[in-house]
């Protein structure tokens, strides 16, 4: 074995403390840049390959009823590759062992199983048999959600009559991957709304659809233009109440997987770049400062006839073999976490098989930004020892150049003792490897701050949605619009308080070439239950003929107050109209349109009309309400508001829970890392003076505080910065979780900042100790006698 590789086995048991340090360091940098990126990859990949292979649908249209020969002129439309009809249908459902009402959503498939368009995935048990009425498919996550078994039954309200339905398969469907009912909900309810497919003649029968259907999808033909097909489709559908066609774009399950793909490359770009370029950042001056403090042993070497170029390659086997370490294990935890994150998406999101695979390209440029760096920060104070001769190297380096310090020149030395001077004396003389150790530490408060971000966001979130903007317990939906006298029916139902109607119509809103499919919402003027609020959390009025739009959705549509909407309604006659944009609110989830119901009746030319009702209920009486409401053949949906906040919770808390432990966890690591590698480097820069201020009558205490007194006001000064630059990263990450589904405000609470703290003083108070101990037995004689 070579000279130099013995030296480089000795050097790294030696330093083996800092080195797994600054190797930790780097795996948590590439195992948030692997972990994330591969995740976004996977769903990706794993939603194509879903869409494509059960034949996802590109086109979808809703209508009152068409005969079935109306298909064969749908086929003709030019670009129209595959057409298929169905009858669809919500019913209430009563699921046995729970008081809550449940809807389903019946979806006719045909009674012999065959390829279709939205196929459906098997996951257990059999299609269902022809003439075999009461047999359906049930989907996956309601199924799992109520402990449903192949042989089980459910209650159903068809058509105004209660019929038994048997379950015989459990399926999945790609229309269905994110399964929420309608325009007006964000999150899955897997309790209190799933998907049932049944026999299109059984379906068809009980809602009188005989030779008739309400839906219709289609896939298109390659390059067909997908808003010419939808064109001629409406016209084919306006005069059987069709109520828009629309692209996969903006169907929604799609459009909410969509955009949490979306969202999730923009958490798996900014963060984890984040993370791995202060690690990148953090090794390269560690590095540095641990191959500058053998200057000395890299002159003997050059001393004894090693050119430059060995000496350089002694070094960069050094530096690589920490950079690959952390690289190795890095990948490993980022592929192990990488998979976990992807996991956890099928508690939201339903596919047959979730593909996980982490690209090449993905780990090896992790791998190279961090391995890049090392060499960089090596190479850089190798450079520097080199060029020195020999004999000169070998010297200790010459004293900084002596001058008053602040403290001295403004006259406040009788105030300071002798160890505080040398404190500031040091830091003063040497500001760049002062200022850099700050910004170290600073970047290692920061990570602390991210870490913490979501968990303040998500809380601030709750509060603004659920319990200043929606107030109301329950909200019931109607199966289609009532008239206004419903409201009194309703409000005299067991343990209802306060009712509070509402009119919700489909709608396309369009600004210039801008257009947005969504339900315009009218409410009553002055009401308690739902209340709009501005920025500022003020309530905001409606006014008495425009339309309140929420900020993200204003955003999308390009439109600010006092602009003119058209109006283009998907319901009834589907009017055309024109609204002016009376202001804006802000909403945190979703994106929502809201008019005054008076207003909203005009708009429609119709009269007091309502599709349903905000509850204030009575808690001791919810559950008369509850199975009063299950048994109306009216009402076609129930909403309760803390099942809400427990979804909400539920989806974004835990789509973000491992995300946001990965982060925290490393952030820590990271911050230990620094501030111990800090103090570790410190020691060894200064062990020749602190031995021989020890020499001159300096007791151990003493020495001990003018080292990691040092450290700590390097440390408190970086503590503000670190607050300061994580606040800059959480606005970051606030613009990139800034989506259709719910939007990340810029909120950072004390807790967090405290959290910060806590954790950088306990790192700093444990590398103390450890570096403590190395200066108890610091060795006088070898110390100073490193350089003679």
């Amino acid at each position: 074995m070579k000279a130099l590789d013995k030296k480089l086995i000795r050097d790294l048991s030696r330093l083996r403390g800092q080195i797994i340090a600054i190797a930790l360091v780097v795996a948590c940098g590439i195992a948030s840049f692997v972990s994330m990126l591969s995740a976004y990859e996977s769903l990706k990949l794993t939603q194509a390959t879903y869409y494509q292979q059960y034949h996802f649908a590109q086109v979808f249209a809703q209508l009152k009823r068409a005969p079935e020969s109306l298909s064969a002129q749908i086929r003709e439309i030019p670009g129209v590759a595959q057409v298929q009809t169905r009858v669809i249908a919500d019913v209430s459902l009563d699921i046995s062992g729970q008081n809550e009402p449940a809807t389903g959503r019946l979806i006719s498939i045909p009674e012999r199983q065959m390829p279709m368009l939205n196929n459906l995935y098997l996951r257990k048990g059999r299609y269902i048999v022809p003439g075999r009425s009461d047999e359906v498919l049930i989907s996956e996550n309601f199924a799992k959600a109520h402990n449903l078994n192949l042989g089980d039954s459910v209650g159903a309200v068809i058509n105004g009559r209660w019929q038994k339905l048997r379950i015989v398969g459990v399926a999945l469907s790609p229309e269905y991957v994110y399964s929420i009912q309608g325009t007006g909900d964000i999150f899955p309810d897997n309790k209190r709304f799933g998907v049932l497919w049944m026999g299109r003649e059984a379906l068809g029968t009980a809602f009188n659809m005989d030779g008739a259907f309400n839906d219709v999808t289609l896939t298109l033909m390659r390059g067909a233009i997908e808003a010419d097909v939808i064109f001629h489709l409406d016209r084919l559908l306006e005069k059987y109440g069709g109520f828009g066609a629309y692209g996969r774009k903006d169907q929604l399950s799609n459009r909410f997987l969509s955009e949490e793909i979306t969202q999730l490359r923009g958490t798996a770009t900014l963060v984890p770049f984040i993370f791995l370029g202060i690690a990148a950042f953090l090794l390269h001056i560690l590095l540095s400062r641990i191959i500058a403090t053998q200057r000395d042993q890299i002159a003997v070497l050059k001393a004894f006839g090693y050119n430059n170029l060995s000496i350089g390659l002694h070094y960069l086997k050094f530096v690589l073999a920490i950079a690959l370490t952390g690289a190795f294990l890095g990948t490993a935890l980022g592929l192990w976490f990488g998979a976990a994150v992807t996991k956890n998406y099928t508690r939201f999101f339903c596919f047959p098989l979730l593909r996980y695979e982490a690209g090449i390209s993905v780990v090896a440029g992790a791998i190279f930004i961090s391995v890049g760096a090392a060499v960089i920060g090596a190479f850089i104070a190798v450079q520097k020892a080199v060029s020195l001769p020999p004999a000169i190297a070998m010297r200790p380096e010459p004293p900084a150049r002596f001058r008053r310090t602040i403290i001295e020149r403004l006259g406040f030395q009788s105030f300071v003792s002798p160890v505080s001077r040398i404190i500031l004396r040091n830091l003063e003389r040497k500001p760049i490897q002062a200022l850099l150790s700050i910004v170290g530490i600073s970047l290692a408060v920061a990570m602390l701050v991210v870490g913490r971000y979501s968990t303040d966001a998500m809380q601030y979130m709750i509060d603004v949605q659920y319990r200043n903007v929606q107030r109301e317990d329950v909200t019931v939906v109607f199966n289609e619009p009532r008239p206004n006298r419903a409201r009194y029916e309703i409000a005299h139902l067991p343990g209802v308080l306060r009712a509070e109607p509402f009119r919700t119509v489909p709608a396309k809103l369009r600004f210039e070439h801008r257009t947005y499919r969504i339900a315009l919402t009218g409410l009553e003027v002055g009401g308690k239950l739902r209340r709009l609020v501005n920025r500022h959390l003020h309530a905001a009025m409606l006014s008495e003929n425009g339309v309140m739009l929420t900020t993200k959705l204003a955003e999308i549509l390009g439109v600010k107050p006092g602009d003119v909407l058209t109006v283009e309604v998907l319901e009834g006659e589907r009017p055309t109209r024109t609204v002016a944009v009376a202001g804006l609110v802000d909403e945190l989830i979703g994106v929502s349109a809201y008019m005054n119901i008076q207003a909203l009746n005009r708009l429609m030319q119709e009269g007091a009309t309502i599709s349903g009702a905000y509850l204030a209920a009575d808690s001791l009486e919810i559950d008369r309400l509850y199975a009063l409401l299950k048994r109306t053949p009216a009402v076609s949906g129930v909403s309760i508001r803390k099942m809400a906040i427990a979804r909400f919770q539920e989806t974004i808390a835990g789509s973000l829970s491992i995300f946001t432990t990965i982060l925290v966890i490393f952030a820590c690591i990271i911050a230990f890392g620094v501030i111990y590698n800090a103090a570790r480097i410190a020691l060894s820069e200064r062990s020749r003076e602190l031995a021989t201020l020890r020499v001159i009558g300096f007791t151990q205490a003493e020495i001990a505080v003018i080292l990691l007194g040092e450290q700590a006001v390097l440390t408190l000064a970086a503590i503000p910065l670190g607050f300061a630059i994580g606040f800059g990263f959480c606005a970051l990450m606030s613009s990139a979780y800034n989506s259709e589904l719910y939007r990340f405000p810029l909120v950072v609470t004390r807790a967090t900042f405290a959290f910060a703290f806590v954790v950088v003083t306990i790192a700093a108070i444990v590398s103390g100790a450890i570096v403590r101990r190395q200066l108890v037995n610091l060795d006088l004689i070898a110390v100073l006698k490193t350089r003679e």
